[in-house]
């Protein structure tokens, strides 16, 4: 199975240090509480949280209604970005756009042929997309990026923010990863996040958020987005633990809960502010238990919603 674009060919596992990196995430955004008073707590040196209570499972963490992910449609691929819905008239993100990229495609593992053609990525070629990965019991990457993006639209519109998707089930497969970044910078969006999960061994546990490392090479040039999109992604690591209660990956950022890549074309062909989340390993089952709680959807939603306002808001 072809996994994630974002999965680093050969992942580490560090000693870890689970208690110290999110004392370091928390005092990087200024979040008083974070990741204590707040609710369920990480476990050092474990690389994660406990499965969530039944009750925090039966209930989003937040007054704004929780979207349910659709089925995808087999409408023909279309080549323009899914529109939102209207924003709300006023609220603390008016005036600012947000683009959310859900990674993969439900329907890719039917079109292989397309989504393996290569595309330009700026410094080499790589594969259109990608079919992601799954859990076990066969829960696709796709459908719970599709759900937590449907959420965190939610989230974000209540805040006045206008909101695009770069796809909402409306495509055969697809886009590839270079119309993706073109979709952000087409919006001249305020900020980029692309969401996944990760597919590593048993055992890996936690997220973590890529940023664009500074890359220069054909058409891609990130010197202007690294430093502010390091900050967008610092401030959605620390919020994302104190909303979820997941520590910080254990095997990928030595326990800080980012890392710095050159090879995605998501991020080298982006010239907005964009990072990528790992919101976990669907291939470990007490991060797959986590990651098909619709639940704790809808808290990963909200830690990444918290994390672009208090980057949109300064």
């Amino acid at each position: 199975m072809r996994h994630d674009e974002s999965v680093p060919p050969t992942p580490r596992r560090p000693k870890p240090a689970a208690a110290a990196a999110l004392t370091v995430l928390c005092l990087g955004i200024g979040v008083s509480g974070c990741g204590g008073d707040s609710g369920a707590q990480a476990q050092p040196g474990k690389g994660g949280a406990p499965a969530p209570s039944s009750a925090a499972a039966s209930a989003p963490v937040t007054a704004s209604p929780a979207r349910t992910s659709p089925a995808p449609s087999k409408k023909p691929a279309s080549h323009s970005p899914s529109p939102s819905a209207p924003a709300t008239a006023s609220g603390p993100l008016s005036g600012k756009t947000v683009v959310i990229d859900p990674g993969h495609n439900p329907d890719n593992h039917l079109h292989t042929a397309e989504i393996n053609r290569q595309v330009d990525i700026g410094t080499t070629h790589k594969e259109c997309d990608t079919t992601g990965t799954s859990t076990n019991s066969g829960y696709a990457e796709a459908r719970f990026t599709l759900d937590v993006s449907h959420r965190l639209r939610t989230l974000l519109q209540a805040q006045g923010a206008k909101v695009i998707l770069t796809y909402d089930g409306d495509r055969a497969f697809g886009p590839c990863v270079d119309e993706r970044a073109r979709i952000g910078n087409k919006a001249g969006a305020d900020a980029v996040v692309s969401v996944h999960a990760d597919g590593s061994a048993v055992g890996n546990r936690g997220f973590h958020v890529i940023l664009p490392a500074s890359v220069r090479g054909g058409g891609a040039d990130t010197s202007k987005i690294v430093g502010p999109s390091r900050d967008l992604g610092t401030r959605i690591a620390g919020l994302f633990v104190r909303a979820t209660g997941s520590a910080p990956s254990n095997y990928i950022g030595g326990n800080t809960g980012l890392d710095t890549r050159k090879d995605l074309g998501g991020l080298n062909l982006s010239t907005v502010p964009k990072v990528f989340i790992e919101c976990g390993n669907m291939r470990d089952p007490k991060d797959a238990a986590l990651l098909t709680s619709a639940g704790w959807r809808q808290k990963a939603a909200q830690g990444i919603a918290d994390g672009i306002s208090s980057y949109l808001n300064g």
